[in-house]
């Protein structure tokens, strides 16, 4: 389950195309500096981060770290801009053609930006330029859309008084985000925030800054106000702290871990109680019933739904739960595909599994899956470090069977591409099996009946249920969960409620 052997023309192809990636990204020079009031700077205290690329181990780029002093001038610099009216008090048709301008740009970049993110955080390069830039362009555009198509309210009041509800942006949005999909979860909360006419402060994960700085040289040149959109890469516990208890700060969208959820809810006890939404952890699972459709169809989806990324997917389908009668079936079918999925070398067009983000993450998920084997879990596939010559983070999908729920491997985030293999014998035992975890961000159903497809999709706690099928999507539907998945959602115009509040004005005629 390593690259394909080097020999013939496939891979001569592909060895030749992995060599012209690395040549272009040789030759890039992407910005390593804060990005504050419109305008590269270094951090105060001159700190930088070492930027490892987790395909070789090598470092790639050494970047500003911000620290709270930092956090201090970019939230100064976007309140100024918010109560100078730069931005939100633009008319909604002029804040929608920035923003398409921003998007025709990184249409223009995709290529550039989809390397960057590949070699920064370890995605195979195919899957950032044909999904994370996609989506990040269709993202930019809906959001620039929306920007002047909501209406305000009239209230149903008496003749006597004239009540309106209006949409008012919040302020200072503060932004921290994750590294699996580095740009394309920065622009879910950006678009929507500047869209609303909203100030932003947005701090990347110190494992993958690269685009994100990139793409606030690009809002600068598509005509984003100087000090509209800020990024101050650096440390959780230092700038990520020091803007979730920033008293200057109305609101902040996290997605990331529980752990740090939590401490972000902290933070604003501790400060101004500022509004937190959050997009947590997941534990999804693909409930497989016995008149499943076309099992390959299937298999298919559920190795998609673990492998892509890496498993690095706070919705990856983790968990296969299938019934008895189709396990055996199913589950040589899954490994058949598990087997066939190339890990490589992100810039080889071959490779379907690129690297872990980082060594100590690779080291986390290798110790799941000895938890797994001490509590009895039996592993079918996998579950090693492999391609260590390279320097990188590789690990082989991993699959394992005989997995009873209560298990850790069954109830705990892993955020790598290890299945678990779960039997059940009728649908309520699947619901319930899928209900018995913390989390409740998406779920899968497989099934020819429609009236079992309703029930077991109202029956099973999570922000999205698929019905034959895994991880369809579109910018028009939001993305959230419930329980210790967090709250609030992503992408759709209901993601505009998290960065507006509503005003009442009521005037006796």
């Amino acid at each position: 389950m390593t690259a394909t052997p080097d020999a013939g023309p496939e891979a001569a192809a592909a060895l030749a195309r992995r060599q012209e990636l690395e040549q272009r990204f040789a030759a890039l020079a992407p910005p390593t500096r804060l990005h504050i009031d419109g305008r590269q700077t270094d951090a105060v205290d001159g700190a930088v981060l070492e930027k490892v690329s987790p395909r070789d181990g090598r470092v790639i780029a050494r970047v500003a770290a911000g620290g709270a002093p930092d956090v201090d001038r970019a939230v100064a610099s976007a309140r100024r801009a918010f109560d100078g009216g730069r931005w939100s008090a633009l008319h909604p048709r002029r804040r929608r053609a920035v923003l398409q301008r921003l998007a025709r740009l990184v249409e223009e970049h995709a290529e550039e930006l989809a390397l960057l993110e590949s070699v920064d955080m370890g995605k195979p390069y195919t899957d950032a330029l044909a999904v994370d830039l996609r989506v990040t362009v269709q993202t930019l555009d809906f959001y620039a859309e929306a920007a002047d198509k909501r209406y305000d309210e009239v209230a149903p009041t008496g003749p006597e008084v004239l009540a309106t509800v209006t949409r008012e942006p919040l302020g200072v949005v503060g932004a921290v985000v994750p590294w699996n999909f580095p740009l394309m979860m920065a622009v879910w909360k950006v678009a929507p925030a500047l869209a609303a006419g909203n100030t932003m402060v947005l701090k990347p994960a110190e494992q993958s800054p690269l685009t994100a700085l990139r793409f606030a040289e690009l809002a600068t040149e598509a005509g984003v106000p100087d000090g509209v959109l800020n990024v101050v890469p650096g440390l959780g516990p230092t700038a990520g702290a020091a803007l979730g208890r920033h008293p200057d700060v109305d609101a902040v969208t996290f997605t990331g871990s529980g752990e740090v959820g939590r401490l972000f809810l902290s933070y604003s006890a501790e400060s101004n109680i500022k509004q937190v939404s959050l997009e947590l952890g997941g534990k999804s699972p693909q409930i497989v019933l016995p008149d499943a459709p076309d099992l390959e169809v299937v298999a298919r989806a559920v190795a998609g739904g673990i492998f892509f990324n890496q498993g690095e997917v706070c919705s990856a389908g983790s968990r296969l739960l299938v019934h008895r009668s189709v396990k055996d079936e199913l589950l040589e079918l899954v490994l058949d595909a598990a087997r066939r999925t190339v890990v490589g070398d992100p810039l080889d067009p071959r490779t379907r599994v690129g690297a872990l983000v980082e060594e100590k993450h690779l080291e986390r998920v290798l110790g799941h899956v000895r938890g797994a084997v001490e509590d009895g879990a039996r592993p079918v596939l996998g579950g090693g470090r492999v391609l260590a010559g390279t320097g990188g983070y590789y690990m082989e999908p991993t699959v394992f069977d005989d997995v009873d729920p209560a298990m850790r491997i069954a109830r705990q985030e892993v955020f790598g591409p290890v299945l678990t293999v779960i039997g059940f014998d009728d649908a309520e035992e699947a619901v319930r099996i899928a209900n018995g975890t913390d989390y409740g961000l998406a779920a899968a159903v497989w099934t020819r009946d429609l009236s079992t497809a309703h029930r077991m999709s109202r029956a099973v706690r999570a922000g999205t249920v698929w019905v034959n099928c895994f991880d369809d999507s579109d910018i028009t539907v939001p993305f959230g969960g419930c329980a210790q998945s967090g709250f609030g959602r992503d992408k759709s115009l209901h993601a505009l409620d998290k960065y507006t509040q509503l005003k009442t004005t009521w005037i006796r005629l």
